[in-house]
């Protein structure tokens, strides 16, 4: 087993640090004169890199993506960052070393309230804190209810576990046949391959893999187990790689897992669930997006929240991943404060097709322990999805599904749109209310 490597183990090749150059191999040069550039050259591995720590700094200062910064970014930076370099400020492993993680950090930029100063100095073991500076950029620092704000800082009420509560509500752990892999439905999988996120959803159904076992977690051991699971059952057709975050792992690593899963011939599918775009847009790289592409059919889940989500910088990382062939799908959490009612969610539907991501799924937040404060009533999803249905276009209404406890599955819910039945008619209800009789004879004796 060998690696075919040119380059030290901490630093990236030449094509993943040529960051600046676009997808297309011909590009326009500053007096608009085309310019041929060299194919990006790929790194032919059969074992992993060394590389573990994506917070690690290079020894090579690689040329930086010339991405966007967003009128709420830019204004955040020259108040808290003022010395930060665009170079700096768009370089995805800076965002991830920054990271407002302790109590020090987080009074630094926001006025905590006493409950969230409180549960901060309680978390202990529990689910950390991660905020990159480009997120803390869009949370309001003095209102400690503001949506996005909500989601990342924790609160006291995150410590108490209330009734029907748990670690681990949908049962992965029990329905984990290697570590790492979860096979509940006949023909997919979930493969968690890291434990470490850019940013800590404090929803996050995976709390209790981050608070036990350390933020960053690459084991080629245990990959291979899994792999080897998977080529061992053919009946597998569809992998969802998530963790923590993918997207968060090198490129190499990334690029290393997809060509063994694509290796397995009855793998038809690959899919990456991420809330990187929505939160680390500077991670979306031109060189990131080339590989990515080299791997089709390849699709994408990214975890939206809120319609403030959706900035300039998302926008340009969002159309690099579908410029790439990458269809684009949204998960979103219903919890209180954040999106529980029709007009945000609609707003952040309509945005999201603005930047070709297909609104997808709506889940009813897990009952993870200390979630009370986040979960809706599970008649506000409906009266959501019935407040988005016939009043907008159909590509704007997400599934809102319950991820039944205990290994249950996705279970979907839809509002009641079929009154009864009338003889040889059903009674169906509109968008508006209205009652149609709709001719659907019954079968003869």
């Amino acid at each position: 087993m060998k690696q075919e490597l040119d380059v030290p183990p901490d630093q990236s090749s030449s094509a993943e640090n040529a960051d600046d150059v676009p997808l297309s191999t011909t590009v326009l040069n500053d007096s608009a004169t085309a310019v041929q550039t060299d194919p990006p050259r790929r790194i032919s591995l059969e074992l992993p890199l060394l590389r573990d720590d994506p917070l690690a700094p290079s020894s090579h200062v690689a040329p930086t993506p010339r991405l966007k910064i967003g009128p709420a970014a830019a204004a955040f930076r020259r108040r808290f960052f003022g010395d930060v370099p665009d170079r700096d400020w768009n370089d995805w492993r800076w965002q991830l070393r920054k990271r407002i993680k302790d109590r020090a950090g987080l009074e630094r930029i926001f006025n905590l309230s006493d409950e969230e100063r409180s549960a901060i100095q309680k978390i202990g073991g529990h689910l950390p804190v991660g905020i990159t500076p480009y997120y803390a950029s869009l949370m309001s620092i003095n209102n400690p209810l503001e949506a996005i704000r909500r989601t990342m800082i924790p609160i006291d009420r995150e410590l108490i576990q209330g009734p029907d509560e748990a670690d681990d509500p949908l049962a992965e752990d029990s329905h984990s046949p290697v570590p790492g892999l979860v096979h509940r439905y006949p023909d997919r999988v979930l493969f968690l391959v890291t434990n470490f996120c850019a940013t800590y959803c404090r929803y996050c159904t995976r709390a209790r893999m981050v608070g036990q076992t350390g933020e960053y977690h690459f084991n080629t051991q245990q990959f291979e187990k899994a792999l080897a699971y998977l080529e061992a059952h053919p009946e597998i057709r569809d992998v969802l790689l998530s963790g923590g975050d993918p997207l968060t792992m090198a490129d190499d690593r990334l690029e290393w897992l997809l060509e063994r899963l694509h290796k397995i011939p009855h793998i038809e599918f690959v899919r990456i669930g991420t809330k990187v775009p929505a939160v680390l847009p500077q991670r979306i790289t031109p060189t990131l997006v080339r590989m990515l592409r080299r791997h089709h059919p390849l699709w994408m889940s990214i975890h939206f929240m809120h319609p403030s989500e959706v900035t300039p910088e998302v926008a340009e990382a969002c159309g690099r991943l579908a410029d790439a062939g990458i269809p684009l799908g949204s998960q979103t959490v219903l919890t209180t404060g954040v999106n529980d009612d029709v007009e945000t969610m609609k707003e952040l539907m309509h945005k999201l097709l603005t930047i070709r991501v297909r609104p997808y799924y709506l889940y009813q937040c897990d009952p993870i322990s200390g979630s009370a404060h986040f979960r809706t009533p599970v008649e506000k999803g409906l009266e959501i999805i019935q407040g988005l249905r016939g009043h907008t276009t159909g590509y704007a209404v997400p599934t809102f599904v319950i991820d039944a406890p205990g290994g249950g599955g996705k279970i979907p819910l839809v509002p009641e749109y079929m009154v009864g039945r009338e003889g040889d008619y059903v009674i169906l209800r509109n968008y508006e209310g209205q009652t149609y009789r709709y001719p659907d004879p019954l079968p003869k004796a």
